[in-house]
């Protein structure tokens, strides 16, 4: 592949020089595919099958949680074409609402949001990387995956485009085997994927709304590419290709390895267990079918790892650009990468692999991050009637249908997260009230800056 496929990169000096934007389309593709395709996918299945065991239902579960996820795509890529900017719902909250809502997003975004998904990746490369090589331990394998990640992204951009192709390429490949494999075995199982009179009270139960929530979780990613838009060669063409087409290639993968894993395995052998990859990897191909799973994964979690600390420190960049006291964030090095944005995230995440709290972490974030969603996607419907002239060079296709199915799903999942953890979505909503309150700080003391400096000079 031709250096510019990969996303070369031009630079019209050195340090702090501005970046002609570079990603191709397949490379900002595989940033959503690989941001998508962790280990939710390997590991929910049993859990729904406990109370949904139907085989339609459950594809259905899926094709439902990507169909939602595409009209978050949809919405999306119309907000990134119309404000071609890196770091996602910081950047559009800032033109949809108001400074102080987008920057307490970023705020979310910089500091935790995508730190804390890094190390539960790395964990769990670490977890699975037990299998391949037995004798390293765990956390040597988690803290090296991200570093080394890291210094391909210190590289700079051309480096970091190939290598995402690359291992997402490595990731889909392996995938794909498993499918071929899976869907080969000479004793299938007794499980029926074409619908029937009893899969209307599967489908309409309170089992099926709950597992959606987890579903969607499984499919959270499909905005990646909006976080290095800056960077996107034509974006208003590149940014909605590459999440709806991104967000549709996981929408099939996920169904497949659904369907494989059910056709492999008995259901009881699948209820309730966390495994059920490297169970259905063990009837595929025998007593080496878990190791086989498990390095797939491993192999899979590196990509996912690269993609988040590629797109995650844009968020901090761009604050940098716009925030003065963030401004040596907003530095990037000779090869483009903003080194120091970079290296922020990297602390970040390794202290939570040292204190294993991301986790906590994460059950606290989720909130804060479907929030944000939610009212990025609302500001799509305030733009349309608000600034109704705006050149839109891409728009939302089935609008005003289209978001509002997302909207309602993530509203859904909000209103559930409140039930179910109460004290994890309040701290979420406290840490977006201290975003607000560190940026009306912020704002309160430069006017009280310049205040000063003009009445001095007078």
């Amino acid at each position: 592949m031709a250096a510019s496929e990969a996303g070369d990169t031009t630079w019209a000096g050195g340090s702090g020089s501005a970046v002609i934007p570079s990603v191709s389309l397949p490379v900002a593709i595989t940033i959503v595919i690989a941001d998508m395709i962790g280990v939710g996918v390997f590991t929910s299945l049993g859990f729904q099958v406990k109370d949904i065991p139907s085989g339609f239902a459950i594809l259905l579960l899926w094709a439902v949680g990507g169909l939602v996820s595409v009209c978050g795509a949809l919405s999306y890529a119309e907000l990134g074409a119309m404000f071609p900017r890196s770091s996602g719902e910081y950047n559009f909250l800032n033109r949809a609402f108001h400074p102080a809502i987008g920057f307490m997003a970023g705020w979310v975004s910089a500091t935790v949001g995508f730190a804390a998904p890094v190390a539960l990746a790395a964990m769990a490369f670490g977890e699975y990387g037990r299998a391949v090589l037995p004798d390293v331990p765990p956390m040597l394998l988690a803290v090296g995956a991200v570093w080394l990640v890291t210094v391909v992204q210190l590289g700079g951009i051309r480096q970091s485009s190939r290598f995402q192709l690359l291992s997402t390429v490595l990731k889909l490949g392996l995938i794909v085997a498993f499918l071929v494999a899976g869907w080969a075995i000479s004793a299938p199982q007794p499980v029926r994927f074409l619908p029937a009179g009893s899969d209307f009270g599967y489908v309409t139960s309170a089992a099926f709304a709950t597992s959606l929530v987890f579903v969607m979780y499984a499919f959270s990613g499909w905005n990646a590419a909006t976080y290095i838009i800056g960077e996107l060669h034509a974006p208003e063409r590149t940014l909605p290709r590459a999440l709806l087409f991104g967000t549709l290639i996981v929408l099939v993968l996920y169904i497949a390895l659904n369907a494989v894993f059910l056709r492999a395995a008995p259901t009881s052998e699948l209820a309730g267990q966390l495994q059920v990859a490297s169970i259905a990897g063990t009837h595929i191909f025998g007593e080496t079918g878990g190791r086989f799973v498990a390095a797939m994964i491993c192999v899979g979690l590196v990509p996912s790892i690269a993609a988040m600390m590629w797109i995650g420190p844009r968020v901090l960049m761009t604050m940098g650009e716009d925030i003065p006291a963030l401004a040596v964030f907003a530095r990037r090095s000779r090869n483009g990468a903003p080194a120091y944005a970079v290296l922020f995230q990297l602390t970040v995440a390794t202290l939570m692999l040292f204190t294993e709290s991301f986790e906590a972490v994460l059950d606290v974030v989720q909130f804060s991050l479907l929030s944000c969603s939610f009212l990025t996607v609302l500001g799509l419907f305030r733009l349309r009637l608000t600034q109704p002239d705006i050149e839109r060079p891409y728009r939302a296709w089935g609008y005003p249908v289209t978001p509002l199915i997302f909207l309602s799903v993530t509203g859904f999942m909000m209103y559930y997260l409140v039930a179910s953890r109460p004290w994890q979505a309040g701290v979420g909503a406290m840490a977006m009230l201290s975003g607000l309150l560190i940026y009306w700080f912020a704002h309160a003391r430069s006017r009280r800056t310049a205040a000063t400096a003009m009445s001095g000079s007078e």
